[in-house]
Order: structure tokens, then sequence, then C-alpha cells
């Protein structure tokens, strides 16, 4: 037969034969095996797997009840583990802490002590101001609640138009009633029922007003009761008139004899063991075993001489009673590396009386990264420390509340340190700063100025605290003493 064209033509010649591909067998396991379902997955992974009561699902397919209940007794568990392995990786990322408590009663360094005489000093430069507003205040008192306040001044009164009024003066403001309705409401939420509804009583309150740069803003600073505006009013002239002093500095002479005797440990102490500074509101203070010192006290067992004792002696020279209303000594046990703030951790001594102060030093320190949010040194804080001293969270607020003064109001406000460059402020020359202060303590009390989130606390702090407190009357005299290990004092 011919063969077309295209046609191939097998011929069989004497080779060997082909052998068809052999299939592979069930023994035989590929690299990769495919199922045909997710069923025969399912039986392939049951078979295999080395999970308790999985091959049970499989073994158990001809009774359905067994193998329900297997496969919810299997679910169960594995929700089980997995609610486990939830907890465990929670708490992980929780990064908990243990805190350990340890009690020693070792040698310790003496913290300082600060002593203030709370008795503002009337420096020679600024008398003449000074009694102005004294005479000042006297008449405004006189006029506003018919009260002779002739205690105010030590020299006779002046006349009233021999000075030109200040700015700021002191006013009763009425304040409107409240709506009709705003009454209904209060009265039906009160328990208690108004008898008097019709009454016309006094509404007002005591202020003074205070305006921005160009008095297109004003506002009254008002309070209800009129001690404390009438003390607010005076506080505020008696800063500007502070702000106006070069120098602060106070001689031997002019410091007087507030320190009357020294003891430590028995031994006697005297004006090398001390500095000086002063403060606005509570006069003059000094600080004893201060960073300052040569060689710092030490102190090695606890009990009343074995400490710090001192005899104080108060006086009412050119008292100034609208700054201070109170007579003593204001006291302040801190580290040697950190300000006095005299405001925030300190407390009041009464004259006349012996009075045992005993205290305990107690150091906390914080994990940092991610146990917690702190701070090693305040180098990574944006604010920037005005005070001459170690970071701490009190340091950074006081120096953010600052800094933002001098840069809302062009100036920096007298009870903090003075940053370069910059002037206390005073209304001869700042006309708006009162205005600008209040609006930006207002904003600080309420942390719209992000002091207090900026400021984290340090990851490693000591305070002393005190644990026992004891007033003994004894005579005109007062002394205090700090005996400690455990930081005790005694006054």
């Amino acid at each position: 037969p011919k063969t077309m064209k295209g046609d191939k033509r097998e011929e069989q010649g004497p080779g060997p034969e082909t052998v068809a591909p052999q299939q592979p067998t069930e023994d035989e396991e590929a690299l990769i095996e495919f199922h045909r379902s997710y069923r025969e997955l399912f039986q392939f992974f049951c078979n295999n797997t080395t999970i308790h009561g999985a091959i049970r699902l499989v073994c158990s397919k001809h009774n359905r009840m067994k193998t329900a209940f297997w496969a919810v007794l299997w679910l169960c568990t594995f929700g089980m583990m997995y609610w486990q392995f939830g907890l465990l990786f929670g708490e992980y990322f929780s990064y908990p802490v243990n805190l350990n408590i340890n009690l020693n009663s070792d040698k310790l360094v003496f913290p300082a002590v600060t002593v203030c005489t709370l008795n503002p000093y009337r420096y020679p430069e600024i008398t003449e101001q000074l009694k102005e507003l004294d005479s000042i205040t006297q008449q405004t008192l006189l006029d506003l609640f018919k009260y002779n306040a002739s205690t105010l001044e030590a020299q006779p009164r002046h006349r009233r138009d021999v000075h030109p009024p200040l700015p700021h003066p002191l006013q009763r403001l009425r304040v409107p009633p409240p709506r009709l309705e705003a009454r209904r409401a209060r009265s039906s939420a009160s328990s208690v029922r108004d008898n008097s509804p019709e009454v016309g009583r006094k509404d007002w309150m005591i202020g003074f007003q205070l305006c921005n740069q160009n008095r297109s803003d004003c506002f009254y600073q008002r309070y209800s009761s009129g001690v404390d505006a009438v003390r607010e009013w005076y506080r505020f002239h008696y800063i500007n008139i502070l702000s106006r002093l070069s120098d602060t500095s106070l001689s031997r002479e002019q410091l007087g004899n507030f320190i009357f005797t020294c003891r430590f440990n028995q031994a006697s102490c005297g004006d090398g063991n001390y500095s000086h500074f002063h403060h606005p509101m509570y006069g003059n203070c000094y600080t004893f075993n201060d960073k300052n010192n040569s060689s710092l006290w030490m102190s090695s067992m606890p009990g009343i001489n074995n400490g710090l004792s001192l005899t104080l002696r108060t006086e009412q020279n050119d008292f100034i009673p609208l700054l201070s209303t109170v007579t003593g000594a204001r006291v302040m046990v801190h580290g040697q590396d950190e300000p006095a703030f005299m405001d925030d951790g300190g407390f009041n001594l009464r004259p006349g009386v012996e009075t045992s102060i005993s205290m305990r030093k107690e150091s906390l320190d914080r994990l940092g990264g991610d146990y917690g949010d702190c701070t090693q040194n305040g180098s990574d804080v944006p604010v920037k420390n005005l005070y001459r001293s170690k970071y701490t969270q009190q340091v950074c607020i006081h120096s953010c509340f600052q800094e933002n003064m001098v840069k809302e109001c062009g100036c920096a406000y007298i009870f903090y340190p003075l940053p370069e460059g910059v002037e206390y402020c005073d209304y001869r020359k700042h006309n708006s700063w009162g205005y600008c202060y209040y609006k930006l303590q207002d904003a600080f009390s309420s942390d719209r100025l992000g002091c207090f989130t900026k400021c984290r606390k340090p990851c490693r702090t000591g305070s002393s605290r005190c644990c026992r407190y004891r007033t003994t009357t004894r005579s005109a005299t007062r002394e205090m003493g700090l005996p400690s290990s455990t930081s005790t004092s005694k006054s």
C-alpha cells in the first residue's frame, strides 16, 4: 500500500519493548500531596495527628452520636487552649512588675532643712512704696467695708490725696441675679425649701479689673470673700513693687537674729552650716546642710538628741499682715540637690511651743521603657530646667509655667527663676501682664498648657515623709530638730 504525505509509517524493529510508567503505591509519599476534597484532608489530619481525641472523629463515623460528642469535646478543648494563650499573651504584653519593699536602718546623709520667718522683709529701697500701698489699702478697706485697719501701717496714716491712685483699684461688683428658670430649677433640685425667695439679698462680689494691651478685652478678677479679694489685690501690687528691686540679697545685720541656737548631734553649728535666700511671701529663709556645705551631715541613730535642734526667735518687726496671716516659722525637709518649694511641701510651726518631728526617707525606683512613663534625668523632657538642681517633676512644672509666662506675657513671674535676657513683670513696664497672668494661671490649672503632661516623673526619686508630729507648750521660743537615719525632726 502507498503511504500518503504526512502519514507516519510505524515499523516494529528488533529492539526491546517500551514499558509503561508505574503508578505510585499507597505506601509511597510524594513531596507535596494534594487532596481532592476537604473531607479527605480532614480524614488525613485525624488519622495522622497526635492530638488526643482527633482519631475519634473518624473511627466513630458510623455512630453519629459518638462523633458529635467527640466533635464538641474537641472544639471545647481547642477553645480553652486558645483562651489560655490569650491570657498568657495579654499578661506578657502588659509588662507586669513586682514591688519590693526593703526597710533599712543604715547611715544616711542628713537631708536639707529650710526654715523661713513667715515675715516678708521690707527692703529700704521700696519702703516708701510699701507705705503708699498700705495707706491706699487702709482707705480701700474703709470705703468698702467701713473697717479701720490702722494696724496696717507702722507710721501715721498718710492722706489719701498725697499719692496718685494705684492701677487696678479694688471695687465692689454687683452680681446679676439668676434667671427665673435657673432659680426654679435650683429650688426643685434642692431638698431644702427656700423660705424667703423675695428677700432682697446683697448679691455682690469684690474684685479688680484687668485688661489686655489695647484694652479691647477686659475681665474682673472676682472673689466672693472680701478677705480673699483684699489679700490677692495686695499681693498683686506687692509683686509689682518687689520686682523693681535689682538685688534681693541681705547683709548680716539685715538678716537679724532669727536663728537663736543651732545644734546637730549635740554639737554646735553656726553661720557656715546654712545658706540664705529670700522668698517673696515667706520672708527670709535659711537652708541647713545644703549642697554648698563643704561636708554634709551624716545621721546613723534616731532620737531627739541625734538630729538638728534649733531655737528660733520669731519677731513681728515691720509685719505685713495682708501677705502672711500667721506667726512662727515655715519648715520644709528636702534633698540637697532639690529646691525648697515652700508652697508645695512646707508646713508651719507656731511660736511659744516645742515641736518634735520624726521623718523617714523613702526611695522609689520606677521601671522605664515599656513598663512605665518616666525619665532618667529630664533630658528627654521638652522643658528647659530653670533651676540649678536635678530634675524633679515640680522643677519641670514650675519651669514650664515660667516658659509660657515669658512666651505669652513678655516678662517673668517673680516666684520662679529669671530666664536669661528677661525681666520680672511690673505693670509700670508691662501694663497688661496681670491680664495675661490670670488667664495663663487658669489654663495652667486645667492643664491646657500641657505642663502636667510634658513633665514626667523621674525614674528614681527619694523623699522624706513625716511620720510623727508632737507639740509641747514650753516657752516663747521654739526648737526644731531632725534626728534621723529615719530623718527625724524636732522643733
